[in-house]
């Protein structure tokens, strides 16, 4: 069971699935904190194996060890450590682009593409040239792939025409996006989320007691 943040990680598609459940109400959270459910009282939180997992990249990195996307060498695992940093750091932008007000929506918009076109998106092209690879690290899909494939999209949901510099990674793309389970979890009506809007942030403030 799966007690998700408001963006849901494409790794979440790895077999098994998670039966989710989402905070719509204060009662619901005090709940789980009643229950001890949440370690640092915060979500997201997974149930799998026996244990209660909290804090994102904790979940992220046992899923991706458990169903070997996580590198086969201590230096595979490093870099794709590094990528997975870079790209959460990308998304980190994005995450909180629906709670600003117009004017620094717009400022915040031209900081995404900046920062994707100018510091992000060119290390990648990068690796994947230098590689000559089809992912970013060794020769199968890791951890790294799957969180740069989800990166990419939710920076095409704000500028479509965002690849248009990047050729390694137009084809990374639509290559990744093929991967049965990942094309499976774009398809409509599957457990991916939309970006958040005014109305998510409506929940979260009631869950968590915001002003």
């Amino acid at each position: 069971k799966a007690f998700p943040c408001f963006y849901h990680a494409c790794i979440i598609s790895f077999p098994p699935q998670f039966e989710e459940e989402f905070l719509e109400t204060r009662e619901q959270y005090e709940n789980l904190l009643k229950d001890g459910y949440l370690l640092f009282q915060q979500v997201p939180m997974v149930e799998m194996d026996g244990m209660r997992l909290v804090q994102t990249r904790a979940i992220l990195s046992y899923i991706a060890a458990k169903h070997n996307l996580y590198g086969k060498t201590l230096k595979e695992r490093a870099l794709i450590d590094v990528y997975v940093e870079g790209t959460t750091d990308l998304m980190g932008l994005i995450r909180v682009h629906y709670k600003l007000d117009s004017e620094e929506k717009e400022k915040n918009l031209h900081l995404i593409i900046e920062r994707s076109t100018k510091r992000y998106f060119p290390v990648y092209e990068k690796v994947l040239k230098d590689s000559g690879q089809h992912f970013l690290v060794g020769n199968q899909l890791t951890w790294a792939d799957v969180q740069l494939i989800e990166a990419i999209l939710m920076v095409e949901e704000m500028e479509p025409t965002i690849l248009s510099q990047f050729p390694l990674l137009q084809a990374f793309k639509v290559r990744i996006s093929n991967i049965p389970t990942i094309k499976k979890f774009l398809q409509p009506g599957s457990q991916r989320k939309p970006p958040p809007d005014e109305k998510l942030l409506a929940t979260a403030n009631r869950v968590f007691n915001r002003k």
